[in-house]
């Protein structure tokens, strides 16, 4: 299991990679071709393919998202959800019945970006910009950890590499090292009767280039660049950004990420890395020559994909649910926790933004099924630690909404959930209603519960908390 950069690209500095090199002291003599081809090879492959795996699925996202058909929107411009997720498999995987979610991608190439945001007036509001690698670059929580209270009329600058000049007055500047990024702003919402609140909300936020921003020009929609224009994804390629990625062959991996480095270097910057997919064949901004060895380089891209979909080690754990802890959202060289966090939850924040835990079997180890019936027992001291709030919801065991759920499916801090006598709190999960008043609707099928804590305490990331076991009845 690779953890961090020295892990991920220790290959590198065997003897093997120095083949055709000065011979290096220590080493009893220079590998021939036939060891550099079938070994260095499938190492560097799969270990260049967690590192890049982020910024591949960003730019798929992206390309995605950007558009003019239904569904997607110009680049500098937000697409707001105007109701809550329906249910069924064509949602995105674990759709928050919590919030509406508003969400674009921005391209600071040539001039800043701004994002203006209203003042809530008291509602939960989470707004964040992750760069293309998915690091965080700018949060409310950054401002606002008591977002429970709502945020206060704010506008950002959003900065790409390079850029000199001066911004409005009191606007704040956040420098972005990638040309695109992504802008997620989060409402609260109550129920189906609370959507117009949310939805005037949402037309406030502005989004705009600084020429346009203070007037100096007029918007106009754009496309993704040409040099970050995928011209390697599969043909009548469909399915979320994940499957998308995973359908790719080598060459299609890896052009995409030659492609996409030219305008997102490296964060934090990593000549190591560089090094490596340059001994691949892959250079920034260049046509990918991946060398001799298809078996090679096969059974790495199968040892990359494996890697990325598997929890790493530093994940937090306990009663069955795991969830990311202090090193979310900005991850360092810790690639292998960047990768897997990119795959599981995509576009997550920071620790203070939200704590997400999965769990997706009982305290005997069996896999959850609606069909069965299940309690949740929080003790007094053992309540979700949030300043803001918490659900859970029940997803299928791919992570869509149930199909014969009732309209109410998140049980919560804020939608009348029951404390018991002493202060404790106990959630029945089942297909079937019972007489707790705490019961969350589950498909009639193997499930996943994911529990959401809104703007969490420390508690909830350091270890010291975790969520009480799923019990079978």
């Amino acid at each position: 299991m690779i953890k961090n950069r020295r892990a991920l690209f220790s290959s590198y500095w065997t003897c093997a990679s120095f083949a055709g090199l000065a011979l290096l002291s220590g080493c009893a003599s220079t590998p021939t071709a036939t060891q550099k081809s079938t070994g260095w090879i499938k190492d560097e492959v799969a270990d260049s393919y967690v590192f890049g795996y982020p910024l591949v699925l960003m730019g798929v996202a992206r390309d995605a998202a950007v558009g003019t058909e239904p569904g997607q929107a110009p680049l500098n411009t937000l697409r707001h959800a105007q109701a809550l997720p329906p249910i069924g498999a064509a949602n995105p995987r674990q759709p928050s019945l919590d919030t509406l979610d508003s969400t674009g991608w921005l391209d600071v190439a040539s001039e800043p970006v701004i994002v203006a945001l209203p003042d809530s007036h008291g509602r939960y509001v989470d707004a964040r910009v992750l760069d293309m690698w998915t690091n965080v670059v700018w949060s409310t929580s950054d401002q606002f950890p008591t977002r429970a209270a709502g945020i206060k009329a704010q506008a950002i600058a959003f900065v790409g590499p390079g850029w000199k000049g001066d911004l409005p007055k009191n606007v704040k500047r956040v420098d972005v090292p990638t040309r695109n990024a992504w802008v997620s702003v989060r409402i609260q919402s109550n129920g189906t009767r609370d959507l117009s609140a949310v939805r005037k909300l949402q037309r406030a936020i502005r989004v705009a280039p600084l020429s346009v921003y203070t007037g100096e020009a007029r918007s106009a929609a754009s496309e993704p660049s040409r040099s970050n224009a995928d011209a390697s994804a599969p043909a009548g390629a469909s399915g979320t950004p994940a499957a998308q990625v995973a359908a790719l062959d080598a060459n299609g991996f890896f052009s995409r990420l030659a492609q996409s480095l030219a305008d997102n270097p490296p964060e934090p910057a990593d000549p190591h890395a560089l090094k490596i997919l340059a001994d691949l064949g892959v250079k920034p901004g260049e046509a990918v020559k991946l060398p001799v060895g298809s078996d090679a380089i096969a059974a790495g891209l199968a040892d990359g994909h494996d890697r990325v979909v598997t929890p790493p080690t530093n994940l937090l754990m306990g009663n069955g649910w795991s969830w990311f802890g202090d090193g979310v959202g900005n991850y360092g060289p810790d690639y292998a926790l960047r990768a897997y966090a990119a795959y599981a939850q995509p576009g997550i924040g920071t620790k203070d933004d939200e704590v997400r835990a999965v769990v997706t079997q009982d305290s005997d180890g069996h896999v959850l099924n609606g069909a069965n019936r299940y309690v949740i027992h929080f003790a007094p001291n053992q309540l979700p630690p949030v300043r803001g709030f918490w659900s859970i919801t029940a997803y299928t065991k791919d992570g869509a909404l149930g199909e014969s759920a009732p309209a109410r499916l998140a049980v919560g801090d804020r939608n009348g959930a029951r404390r018991n006598r002493d202060g404790s709190l106990d959630v029945t999960v089942s297909s079937t209603r019972g007489r707790s008043g705490n019961w969350l609707p589950a498909p009639r099928a193997d499930m996943q519960l994911v529990l959401r804590l809104y703007a969490p305490k420390p508690q909830a990331a350091d270890g010291t908390w975790q969520p009480p076991a799923v019990v079978r009845q």
